[in-house]
């Protein structure tokens, strides 16, 4: 694949139409065909730009919010749904990227989530928030490994969080170890609690981006929503309300490998989009001073666990268990992040799903087998797990006709110096 360089970026402040899913699609669309007639190549909204973020949760108690619990949840949109094509249509007319904020509706849930959409209107990643923020708990659902993942594109290895995920250093660490060259960090706005609560103001978060920027060495667009007059007006109905949330709070950013801000930014309370030009081959400078997850590393001393599979809410069963079939000796694939890859072609046990079909575990465009194994305790070194992984291997060269559960009592004191409990799950596919 060939990969351009050098490119123009875009990131969006501005308000949605808020709780208006199609009228917020027409503004997007307006917004993308600014940015492509300005020269961009790419486009990021912030978080929830559709239908607009549900401040109402920050306000009063869960029971007052319900009120608007109806309409947000009618103008939360499908991946696959009707306004998302019409966001997919404008990306092949205007030849741009776009990384998009929405609140997904799946099923009777909703989800935090960010889309990549190629120049040629499709999609290249669909995903979720990994973990709610604090009162966002009350609406939304959670994400799972598979939503932290970059992909090759000819823009670079393209990857999204959003909002609070930049304050999980786990979650940015597993970024980094994908040499992500261009991040889409996106946020809702800083406006609510001026004064009272520091974290959630522009000053931190803004930091955020920029750290993650620096520590990642990869470029960061970050957009940011402001609050219009008009959701202060629906939100506020009393005088204390009007000191939790206020209008603007828009601090759209894009930030440099090593951190530097790289667009002038608009007022607070203007609505607009901010450009770069940005030039991937400065990341290797930086890179060479500090990659966290290569060079600069000791994996010796810290590392990082990191289960990326997909994990769906129903797995269908027969007689008691998923049925599997005899399996080869898996190869080991990088991308999978070391997880067992067979090489001929796999599918998943019968009536296994992703949680929606832009989430499937993709190694080298085949969806395979997902192979879980949970360690928990401590050893005094890797020789401490050899014979647990000598039985793993069996397990994967052999098959199993149902999923093992291992204790550490089949294992302990053949060779550990310390006590481990162990209990692993594979499920193998043919």
């Amino acid at each position: 694949m060939t990969v351009n360089n050098q490119y123009k970026v875009a990131a969006v402040q501005a308000s949605p139409v808020f709780l208006d899913a199609n009228a917020t699609i027409d503004k997007t669309i307006a917004l993308m065909e600014e940015a492509a007639k300005n020269g961009a190549k790419v486009i990021a909204f912030p978080e929830t730009w559709v239908p607009g973020y549900p401040w109402f949760i920050w306000l009063d108690a869960p029971a007052w919010g319900l009120q608007f619990i109806p309409e947000y949840s009618q103008n939360s949109i499908r991946a696959d749904g009707p306004e998302m094509e019409r966001v997919k249509e404008a990306a092949k007319a205007n030849n741009i990227f776009v990384s998009l904020g929405y609140s997904e509706k799946h099923g009777g849930s909703q989800y935090i989530a960010q889309i990549l959409i190629s120049d040629a209107g499709e999609v290249v990643r669909a995903r979720r928030k990994l973990k709610p923020t604090h009162v966002e708990r009350t609406i939304f659902g959670e994400g799972d490994g598979s939503d932290l993942v970059v992909d090759e594109t000819p823009l670079g290895r393209l990857g999204a969080l959003c909002c609070w995920e930049h304050l999980q250093p786990l979650s940015k660490y597993a970024m980094y170890s994908m040499n992500e060259e261009v991040h889409f960090g996106a946020w809702p706005s800083f406006s609510v609690y001026p004064g009272a609560a520091y974290a959630l103001g522009p000053e931190v978060n803004t930091s955020a981006s920029q750290i993650y920027a620096a520590e990642g060495q990869c470029f960061v667009i970050s957009p940011c929503a402001t609050v219009s007059d008009e959701m202060i007006e629906r939100l506020c109905d009393a005088p204390h309300k009007h000191d939790f949330l206020k209008a603007g709070g828009g601090y759209a950013r894009i930030f440099g490998p090593d951190g530097r801000p790289l667009a002038e930014p608009l007022d607070p309370d203007a609505e607009g989009i901010i450009y770069a030009d940005i030039d991937l081959t400065m990341i290797s400078i930086a890179k060479a001073a500090a990659d966290p997850t290569g060079h600069y590393s000791r994996p010796d001393v810290t590392r990082l666990w990191l289960n990326r599979e997909p994990a769906p809410r129903v797995m269908e069963m027969s007689n008691g268990a998923t049925q599997f079939a005899d399996v080869e000796a898996p190869a080991m694939s990088e991308q999978g992040g070391g997880c067992p890859v067979n090489e001929k072609k796999k599918r998943m046990p019968d009536g296994w799903e992703p949680p929606y079909p832009s989430y499937a575990a993709r190694f080298n465009d085949t969806v395979t087998e997902p192979v879980f194994a949970y360690i928990g305790g401590q050893s005094l070194s890797e020789d401490d797990l050899k014979p647990f992984t000598e039985w793993m291997e069996g397990v994967l060269a052999t098959g199993r006709s149902k999923p093992d559960v291992v204790k550490s009592r089949d294992f302990y004191r053949r060779s550990w110096s310390s006590e481990l409990s162990i209990f692993a799950v594979l499920a193998c596919a043919c």
